[in-house]
């Protein structure tokens, strides 16, 4: 596949922005690390091989008379009666860390929240439940929440830009006024409000977030349809009987995308954030859930436990500047005024 000019200089750009360069390998690691949190933290193990037969727990409910035991209730791996069942015939291939986001710590040295052990690299928190394995999870649902934030918002808002921008008149003036007086309304209080009233899920928080995240896009690619429909290609276009829709997707669109493309990684930033922000409050995901915004809460609430705090602050800290460092190379990647060819 051949790569034009114009990308070519781009992701020479790209890579000659060291910092966002290399921030984008390492969140991709840590983003691969945490897509298959399930092999790295779990309270079951990833093979057990007992009387010849192979098993994967981590795939499948076993019941406790598969090994020997007495109950047919799916077997705890982690009590000591049903792992010494399994070692007399076989052997247990455990995670590097043995325990889930919820998995809680009943051998604890001391009341939770408990300090860092070698069982609990990080601690546990106040319910005694293993800090690394939630911050692994954590992280996860963050940057899928996050990446599905910003995905469906840009989709949002570049289709309502696009149309203001391209058909302009009372279509623009009037969807510009309403996004002005919706633009105009006090966020972050209406969404305690809305995640107060319905019972708080990924999607329900999703389709919260989403009523004001599709704003932010459209006054750039308004801008570039309102600056592009006049060119003379477009009006070529239309003069050989283009339907708008054809010209609006196939040469205004693809102008728009490069402000879109540059938005998108801080557009990611703030869906984390406010994401963080309601589970701080207690407004956000259910309780229970693995969530750093809940991790910085009982860092506020246990302050003889600073390791919830550092752990958490250390963590949203590290993803965030890494987005936002990516979000400079792309910026500087677009940038015409750049070239170092």
């Amino acid at each position: 596949m051949t790569i034009s000019p114009i990308t070519r200089r781009r992701l020479f750009q790209f890579r000659a922005n060291k910092r966002g360069f290399w921030s984008l390998w390492i969140f991709l690691a840590l983003f691969a690390i945490c897509i298959v949190a399930p092999f790295i933290a779990n309270d079951k193990p990833l093979i057990v091989q007992y009387d010849n037969a192979v098993y994967f727990p981590v795939f499948k409910n076993y019941p406790e008379t598969i090994f020997g035991g007495d109950f047919k209730t799916e077997a705890d791996y982690r009590d000591p009666y049903v792992q010494e069942l399994i070692e007399d015939k076989g052997r247990i291939i455990w995670p590097v860390i043995r325990y889930s986001y919820d998995t809680i710590n009943y051998n604890l040295p001391q009341p939770a929240p408990s300090p860092p052990t070698r069982d609990n690299l990080l601690g546990t928190d106040d319910q005694g439940r293993d800090v690394a394995a939630r911050v692994i999870y954590g992280f996860r649902i963050s940057v899928l929440f996050g990446l599905t934030l910003t995905l469906v918002s840009s989709i949002i808002g570049v289709t309502a830009g696009a149309f203001q921008g391209y058909y302009g008149g009372w279509l623009d003036l009037i969807m510009q006024r309403l996004i002005e007086i919706w633009s105009s309304l006090p966020s972050l209080y209406i969404l305690i409000i809305f995640s107060a009233m319905f019972v708080p899920g990924f999607w329900t928080l999703l389709l919260i977030l989403l009523l004001f995240s599709w704003v932010s896009l459209v006054d750039v690619v308004r801008a570039e349809f309102l600056r592009t429909r006049n060119f003379d290609y477009i009006r070529a276009a239309n003069a050989l009987g283009v339907s708008n829709l054809t010209i609006m997707r196939r040469h205004v669109l693809p102008n728009a995308m490069v402000a879109t493309l540059t938005l998108m990684p801080f557009i990611l930033t703030g869906s984390i954030t406010a994401l963080t922000s309601l589970d701080f409050l207690g407004l956000g995901l259910p309780p229970g859930s693995a969530s750093l915004g809940e991790m910085l809460s009982q860092g506020k609430n246990n302050l003889q436990a600073p390791w919830l705090g550092f752990t958490a602050f250390i963590s949203l800290a590290l993803m965030l500047s890494l987005l936002t460092f990516i979000g400079e190379a792309v910026r500087d990647a677009f940038d015409p005024r750049k070239i170092n060819l």
